[in-house]
């Protein structure tokens, strides 16, 4: 069985390209929340998928993220192996390069696996 149109777009999606930032059109300071509520990814040591919902507030300067694109962007961690914190951290990181927010928070809430319930908050006035 050949790909699937949205599997095809995770395995091409290159964040340098394809994660679009739009113009902001507003001078004033206000807060952007997103909730992705379906993030996955593969524990490095098991195998065993990984949940967990990812929130990013930020107050934009000069840009902000095409919501389509961070979609795909986070979409792409489902069949990766990569832990807790260094999938916030890339997350994190890779949207306060492309963004260059005012200021920004992002935290990874993870469903429990083996009695383990972990978050990871990233501010951008800490880090």
């Amino acid at each position: 069985m050949s790909k699937l149109y949205g599997e095809k777009e995770l395995d091409n999606f290159c964040v340098k390209t394809n994660l679009e930032i739009w113009e902001n059109k507003n001078s004033k300071n206000y807060w952007i929340k997103i909730e992705l509520p379906e993030f996955v990814c593969r524990c490095p040591r098991s195998g065993y998928p990984d949940f967990a919902t990812v929130y990013i507030d930020y107050i934009p300067d000069k840009y902000v993220v095409e919501l389509k694109a961070l979609k795909l962007y986070i979409n792409t961690f489902m069949n990766r192996y990569i832990s807790h914190e260094d999938s916030a951290n890339e997350i994190y990181d890779t949207i306060h390069k492309r963004v260059e927010p005012k200021e920004m928070n992002l935290k990874m809430d993870f469903n429990p696996r083996g009695n383990v319930h972990t978050t990871i908050e990233i501010n951008s006035k800490e880090s």
